[in-house]
């Protein structure tokens, strides 16, 4: 294994090696790809620019218009594995924390938007440069938290980027005429996706209809709620779903019939299942948890499957994490599916089911990037907590641990086993 320093990533020696704050060059050195392939990686703007092997590139040029001795950021990898930033592709931010609030949570605007700004970032700490949260809209909420989460988004720009999905309780009937209207409002507003959740209407089908026609109108993606576990209304919705796709998300699916995998990939619709409990606060009910073999059953189905938080510490789950690399953990640990598989579930399947391109370690492609402590990627998900997070070509968080012994436990160690730092 590489050797690195205890804390974290170094910058280079030189007038502008501020790894936050670095110009529009960035060189990333002695960094480990998940094939093993140790490389430098120059970044330029927000693109890759190119990859090589370490040295090759060269150093870094000088920045246009500044002094000559003036260059971008250089950032010592080694020890560290650099991977395609994960995305997280299923969250509820508007009540991220409010398991240890009174009920219900205070929903002012300042509150929302605190809980929702701190939820994204800490969600990008962990790696996570892309985000999608769903949040309610409609009866006594009304678009106040889809307004708080839009102001999160708008402080948030350059950092990471938010989606925001609107969902309306009720669609349907004369009941439902608030909940049509707030949809039309949300997407003009700046909502990116229209959801909900429609076994909780009277009438799914109708439900479904009416948010597809919203959608069209927006010209908007549509990301959905269920539990999957009514065979017959998954096939309809499925059916009905797919003339939209591949611009359909639907999930967590956590308690899907058996079978419903099959009806699932005829249609071509993405599902997003919650690793961590199967269930969120889009969905009512206590929390059962995914049914065991799920995510094998949609993957050897066919089915384009990612992986999301779901619960950040909301009722759903009081101890949810937003750490997309846990997720990816659980999937592999279950064995549900390989180490490589269970990271593109959280990675490049994740960024599919938000609509956006996917990211390699390799030239041209968008500098969306981790650096995880670890020299392979079963040991980045096996405990990989140094990371160093870097969105649009800017290195935007850095997160060090450091691991220390009492004297008499560390003079026990054997001397070859190098630095006590943490993962």
């Amino acid at each position: 294994m590489d050797s690195a320093p205890s804390d974290g990533p170094q910058p280079g020696s030189g007038p502008a090696a501020n790894p936050l704050g670095h110009g529009p060059v960035l060189l990333l050195t002695d960094a480990r790809l998940a094939d093993g392939r140790v490389v430098d990686v120059r970044i330029s703007g927000d693109r890759i620019q190119a990859v090589g092997t370490t040295g090759s590139l060269g150093p870094l040029p000088a920045l246009p218009g500044a002094p000559t001795a003036t260059t971008g950021a250089r950032i010592d990898l080694r020890g560290y594995l650099l991977l395609p930033a994960p995305a997280e592709a299923h969250a509820h931010y508007d009540v991220a924390f409010s398991a240890a609030l009174p009920a219900p949570p205070p929903e002012t605007s300042a509150d929302l938007t605190r809980r929702v700004t701190e939820a994204a970032l800490t969600s990008l700490g962990y790696g996570a440069t892309a985000q999608r949260t769903h949040v309610r809209i409609g009866d006594v909420h009304g678009l106040r938290r889809l307004e708080a989460v839009l102001t999160a988004r708008q402080a948030l720009r350059g950092l990471a980027e938010l989606q925001a999905v609107a969902m309306p309780r009720l669609l349907t009937g004369r009941a439902g005429a608030d909940g049509r209207a707030q949809l039309r409002d949300a997407l003009k507003l700046g909502a990116t996706a229209a959801g909900g959740c429609p076994e909780l209407d009277p009438d799914p089908a109708g439900y479904v209809q009416v948010l597809l026609e919203a959608a069209r109108e927006a010209d908007c993606p549509v990301d959905l709620h269920t539990t999957g576990a009514d065979p017959a209304q998954l096939a309809r919705l499925a059916g009905a779903l797919a003339p939209l796709r591949p611009r359909v998300v639907l999930g967590p699916c956590g308690a899907l019939a058996p079978g419903g995998s099959a009806a699932l990939a005829s249609s071509g619709v993405r599902v997003v299942c919650l690793p961590q409990n199967g269930c969120c606060s889009g969905l009512e009910g206590r929390a059962t948890g995914t049914r065991p073999g799920l995510a094998r059953e949609l993957a050897r189905a066919g089915v384009p499957l990612s992986a999301g938080s779901g619960s950040l510490r909301d009722p759903a789950n009081p101890v949810g994490r937003a750490d997309p690399l846990e997720a990816a953990y659980l999937l592999a640990a279950s064995g549900a599916l390989d180490v490589e598989a269970a990271y593109d579930a959280v990675a490049n399947q994740a960024r599919a089911a938000l609509g956006l391109p996917p990211v390699r370690v390799d030239a041209g492609f968008p500098a969306e990037l981790l650096a995880v402590r670890g020299d392979s990627l079963a040991g980045a998900l096996a405990g990989g907590h140094s990371r160093l997070v870097v969105h649009s070509g800017r290195i935007v968080s850095r997160t060090s641990a450091v691991r220390e012994f009492a004297d008499t436990v560390a003079l026990a160690l054997p001397r070859q086993s190098g630095s006590t730092g943490g993962g």
